[in-house]
């Protein structure tokens, strides 16, 4: 006699919270949709002689006037920074993340608390002392210098983060690798570190998302025009008497196509940390 299996219960959120829910999608989403809407509306529109509230039609005008700025050459310095960073972070992350994880050493617990407290200062805090150590290696207002101080903005999360999912990977597969022969790198690297992959792609968006959107630091160690990155490259589009709107929203809505497409791809190990998939 077969039984057939009970279907499980669901709970369903009470209609306050689903109101909630959306105040807060709406909220979130509004300033966007503004944001590219208002991309696609001609000078008139924009400056409120048209008082419609959406764009008569796909106006591609701001977006030509983006070609008689730097912005792509701002667009390539990002990407520079924001590849070179996630990637010499992401490497660091999972070598020290490995030996918090895997060996027992006179501090190890002190270190970690370390590790996580240098997440909690804030940024503008951390200013003087970066910019006195950059001018001390002699790496001002170089790409070189910005991306040495992203990845130690990045790298306490990061570690802490790939610690906690080299603690979920059982060390029993690991001791199965030594007896065939693997030797430690190429365990970590060949059955370690892939049930971690989902860790190692939220830092990587973490990193990415931070490096891309960061102001004050680029801002801070960057002066010449030809090496700033997009944050900054957009802050210098608003003039001092006037400012083309029109050209900075297309310029904020092509900023945004890179990370919205990151975060889209991986989006999936993000929600996977937000359902409970880290083991502290």
């Amino acid at each position: 006699m077969t039984t057939r299996p009970r279907r499980r219960d669901r709970r369903y959120a009470s209609p306050g919270a689903h109101a909630f829910a959306i105040l807060l999608l709406l909220g979130t989403l509004l300033p966007f949709a503004w944001m590219v809407l208002s991309a696609f509306k001609t000078p008139m529109e924009l400056n409120g002689v048209d008082k419609r509230l959406l764009p008569s039609g796909f106006y591609l005008g701001n977006f030509e006037k983006i070609a008689d700025t730097n912005f792509f050459t701002y667009f390539l310095n990002s990407v520079i920074v924001a590849a070179a960073t996630t990637t010499i972070a992401l490497l660091l992350a999972i070598l020290a993340g490995y030996g918090f994880a895997r060996f027992t050493f006179i501090g190890n617990r002190g270190m970690l608390l370390i590790v996580v407290a240098a997440q909690m200062f804030p940024a503008v805090m951390l200013a003087i002392p970066l910019f006195i150590t950059v001018k001390t290696l002699g790496l001002l207002d170089s790409l070189t210098g910005l991306i040495l101080v992203y990845i130690s903005f990045a790298l306490p999360f990061c570690i802490w983060l790939m610690r906690n999912y080299f603690m979920a990977v059982p060390v029993e597969t690991e001791e199965a690798a030594f007896i065939d022969g693997c030797s430690r790198f190429r365990a970590l690297w060949q059955v370690v570190l892939p049930p971690a992959m989902p860790g190692v792609m939220a830092a990587a968006v973490f990193t990415i998302i931070q490096v891309w959107e960061e102001f004050l630091y680029a801002n801070t160690f960057i002066d010449t025009d030809a090496k700033r990155t997009l944050s900054v490259g957009l802050n210098s589009l608003i003039g001092e008497f006037t400012t083309d709107w029109g050209r900075l929203l297309a310029a904020g809505v092509l900023v945004m196509i890179p990370v919205l497409a990151i975060f889209g791809y991986l989006q999936r190990y993000v929600t996977q940390i937000a359902g409970g998939g880290v083991k502290g």
